[in-house]
């Protein structure tokens, strides 16, 4: 049972849901009471409650999902609402499926999606992991950040090849540094309002840090939303050679830190948007012609199960007119399934837009 003040506040925020006429959210969608009423008393062993799970949504009606995971367990704990809402997003997988096991499958058959550079300025394949054992960002302590911390630093240090790099920890980072990394546009900033109303910034930058290699082509982000964000990118359309590195490196450190992976929904992460393959696949890319009506660029772009976002991604604009292109199905797929669709799905969109008057 929860306490009599997270009680409390679950039904303040219940009601304020069911009040809320402009909110389209998955949360207010599938929240109904009978579910509300099933699982507003439950806790996973880390001590998360419905209130952790809803809180951002709550705070945010503007919200398009609406809930975190606080924890592993809270995906089995509170899965009457977290499996609706999960189908709902993620087209084509339905209640009852599972994810299917890891496939990379076959890197020769993508290749460069512009070879004369003419649309596209860079591409970039990302995945999220958690570490088994530990909860998520509402639930991990100042110690748990550190201890985390110190077993990635040292993971990624024994890295070799094209992957061997440098750690740069937020904490105590110098101003050049930082200076340096904005400029890259690696450094991510703390989380914004959504992240914040979900307990996922608290003792910022405490067990923060960034992981990149020589080349600035494959990074490494330590509990920024989720445990690790792994991140192969490169100027240019050449979507084999970074998918390639990506899947290289996600070998690599497995080899060295256990993931959290759940039978049903695959690899596990903060956000239930970014689960199964957890594989984002993205092109920052201009289609002048196309973007010219961006109700209908999001359209055809939608077709192809690819995702529009602003440059610098959610609740971004676009500058200069370039936007950031990618998959959007992540669950009940391959991660070669969830590339081929975007790699197809460009493929497509940059043919229309060459034809387009």
């Amino acid at each position: 049972m929860v306490d009599a003040a997270v009680s409390e506040k679950l039904e303040a925020g219940f009601q304020k849901l069911q009040e809320a006429t402009n909110c389209k959210s998955l949360l207010k969608k599938h929240l109904t009471r009978e579910i509300f009423d099933k699982i507003k008393d439950l806790k996973t062993s880390f001590g998360s409650t419905l209130l952790d799970v809803i809180q951002s949504g709550v705070e945010n009606l503007d919200s398009g999902f609406g809930v975190y995971a606080p924890d592993a367990e809270a995906y089995s704990v509170f899965n009457d609402l977290f499996e609706p809402m999960i189908c709902d997003y993620h087209t084509g997988f339905k209640p009852g499926d599972a994810h299917p096991p890891r496939d990379f499958g076959d890197l020769e058959t993508f290749g460069n999606l512009d070879p004369e550079g003419a649309f596209i300025v860079s591409t970039r394949v990302r995945c999220g992991r958690s570490l088994a054992g530990y909860a998520f960002n509402p639930c991990l302590t100042e110690a748990n950040y550190k201890e985390m911390e110190e077993k990635v630093v040292a993971s990624l240090s024994s890295l070799e090849g094209e992957l061997k790099g440098t750690y740069f920890p937020l904490t105590g980072m110098t101003k050049e540094v930082q200076t340096q990394l904005i400029q890259d546009r690696f450094l991510f900033k703390e989380g914004d309002r959504f992240l914040q109303a979900a307990n996922a910034c608290r003792y910022w930058p405490t067990g923060r840090g960034i992981y990149h290699n020589v080349d600035k082509t494959f990074l490494v982000w330590c509990n920024e939303e989720d445990h690790l964000r792994i991140i192969s990118m490169q100027k240019g359309g050449d979507l084999k050679a970074v998918y390639a590195r990506l899947v290289n490196a996600i070998n690599e450190i497995e080899k060295r830190i256990p993931f959290s992976h759940h039978d049903k929904y695959g690899f596990l992460t903060f956000c239930p948007t970014n689960l199964g393959t957890t594989i984002r696949a993205s092109v920052h890319i201009a289609l002048p012609k196309l973007a010219a009506d961006l109700a209908k660029l999001e359209e055809a772009a939608g077709k192809f199960n690819l995702q529009v976002r602003g440059t610098a991604g959610e609740h971004t604009e676009a500058e200069g007119g370039v936007y950031d292109i990618s998959n959007k199905r992540r669950m009940g797929l391959t991660e070669y399934q969830a590339v081929k669709e975007m790699y197809d799905g460009l493929q497509e969109l940059i043919r229309m837009e060459k034809e387009a008057a």
